[in-house]
C-alpha cells in the first residue's frame, strides 16, 4: 500500500502539472509513478518518504533535486529536454526525456534523496499579484504606511511585492523599471475596486518568518528556488531572476521560527496598517499549530482600533460552493471574511470573485 500510495501521489501531481501547463512535467510524473510501481530508481529514491502525506510533496521534491542536477550541469542529457536550460520539449513526444531522467535519478541517488528531505519552497512571486492588490483594495483612500508581516516567506521575495511592476487592462501598480513583471495580471478587465493608477505604498516595516529559510542571495539557495520552478514555464523562471536581482539589493528579515510563535511579537500600532499576509502555505502547518495561529490573528483583528487598524490578507486554497478553489481572502480588523478574488495557484492571471461569495464567516469556506 505504501508504494501505491506513492505513485497514486505521483499521478495526482501529474494530472496538477497538466492543468497548469507543465505538460513536460506531467509527462514526466506519469512514467516516474509506474517507475515506483516496478521497484525502479524512483522507487529507491524515494524509499522512506512512501507514507508521506500530499501536503509534503515527495513528487515536487523528487523534481526540484532533478531539475537541481540539470541547473548545476549534472545531467546534461535531460537538459537537452528541459526549456528552461537551453533544451526543447516536443509535445508530439511528451515521453521523449524520460529515459535521460530515470538515468539521472539512478546515477545521484544520494544526491536526489537529499532533496527528497527539503520541503519545496517555490516562493512564486507570481502570487504578489493578489496579496498587492488585497492590500490596495483595503487602503483605498487611507494614506496610511504598512507594517508586513509575512508568514511562510522561504525566501522573503514576496515581502518586496510593492517593488514589483503589477500590469493589465485598467490597472497598474509598481516601478515602472522593475525586475519583476506581473503582466496580464487580471483577464480583463480588472476589478472595479482596484485603483487605475495607484499611488506607492509606504512600508516602514518587512518582517517574515519561516521554519527553513532561504538566503536568496547564496548560490545554493538561489539554486533551491531555481530548482523548484517549472523548467517548462520561462514566465515564472523570468519572474524569479528579476526577484532575485532585487532582492540581491533589497535584503528582507526572515526569521527561523514557526508561524504562531512569529505573531506573539507582532502588535498594532498607532498610524499604520498592521499587515500579516501569506500565500499557499497553509496546506504545510499542522493543525495544531495553525489553531495557535488563528488565535494569534484573533488577537490582533480583537485589538486594531480606527487609529491601528489591521489586516489578514490570504491567497490559499479553499472550499468554495463544494470546490477546491485559490482564492485571496480578505479580513480588515475583526470585520467579516471577504473573498475578492480568484487565481490560478501561481497567481496569474486573477480574476474577480464572483460577489455573491464576497463574504462569509470565518471557517465556512476555509482552507
Amino acid at each position: 500500500m505504501s508504494i501505491e500510495h506513492t505513485a497514486a501521489m505521483f499521478g495526482l501531481q501529474a494530472t496538477a502539472c497538466a492543468e497548469l501547463g507543465s505538460p513536460l512535467y506531467a509527462a514526466l510524473l506519469r512514467r516516474a509513478a509506474q517507475d515506483v510501481r516496478d521497484g525502479g530508481p524512483c522507487a529507491a529514491a524515494v524509499a522512506g518518504h512512501e507514507d508521506a502525506p500530499g501536503p509534503q510533496a515527495v513528487a515536487l521534491r523528487l523534481l526540484g533535486g532533478v531539475h537541481a542536477l540539470v541547473l548545476t550541469g549534472r545531467a546534461p542529457a535531460l537538459a537537452a529536454h528541459y526549456p528552461g536550460a537551453g533544451g526543447t520539449f516536443d509535445p508530439d513526444r511528451p515521453d521523449a526525456a524520460w529515459p535521460a531522467f530515470r538515468a539521472a535519478v539512478a546515477d545521484n541517488l544520494p544526491w536526489v534523496r537529499d532533496w527528497l528531505t527539503r520541503p519545496p519552497q517555490t516562493n512564486e512571486v507570481g502570487r504578489a499579484n493578489l496579496l498587492i492588490a488585497g492590500l490596495l483594495h483595503t487602503l483605498g483612500e487611507r494614506r496610511l504606511p504598512v507594517r508586513l508581516f509575512e508568514l511562510g516567506s522561504s525566501a522573503g521575495l514576496n515581502l518586496l511585492a510593492d517593488r514589483f511592476h503589477c500590469g493589465s487592462a485598467g490597472y497598474v501598480y509598481g516601478p515602472e523599471d522593475s525586475p519583476v513583471r506581473l503582466t496580464d495580471a487580471w483577464r480583463s478587465p480588472a476589478p472595479d475596486w482596484l485603483p487605475a493608477h495607484a499611488a506607492p505604498m509606504e512600508f516602514t516595516e518587512r518582517r517574515g518568518c519561516d521554519l527553513s529559510p532561504i538566503d536568496p542571495r547564496s548560490a545554493d539557495g538561489s539554486l533551491a528556488l531555481r530548482a523548484y520552478v517549472w523548467p517548462d514555464q520561462p514566465a515564472r523562471t523570468a519572474r524569479l531572476d528579476g526577484a532575485l536581482r532585487l532582492a540581491a539589493g533589497l535584503p528582507t528579515r526572515v526569521d527561523t521560527v514557526g508561524a504562531a510563535d512569529f505573531l506573539q511579537s507582532v502588535e498594532v500600532a498607532p498610524g499604520a496598517l498592521t499587515v500579516v499576509w501569506h500565500s499557499v502555505m497553509r496546506q504545510y502547518v499542522p493543525t495544531p499549530e495553525w489553531d495557535r495561529v488563528e488565535a494569534e490573528l484573533a488577537r490582533l483583528a480583537a485589538a486594531a482600533t480606527p487609529e491601528a487598524p489591521f489586516l489578514h490578507l490570504a491567497f490559499e486554497p479553499r472550499r468554495v460552493a463544494g470546490q477546491h478553489r485559490f482564492m485571496l481572502a480578505a479580513r480588515d480588523g475583526a470585520g467579516p471574511v471577504r473573498l475578492l478574488a480568484e487565481a490560478f495557484p501561481h497567481g496569474l492571471p486573477a480574476w474577480a470573485a464572483d460577489p455573491a461569495r464576497a463574504a462569509g464567516p470565518e471557517g465556512t469556506d476555509g482552507p
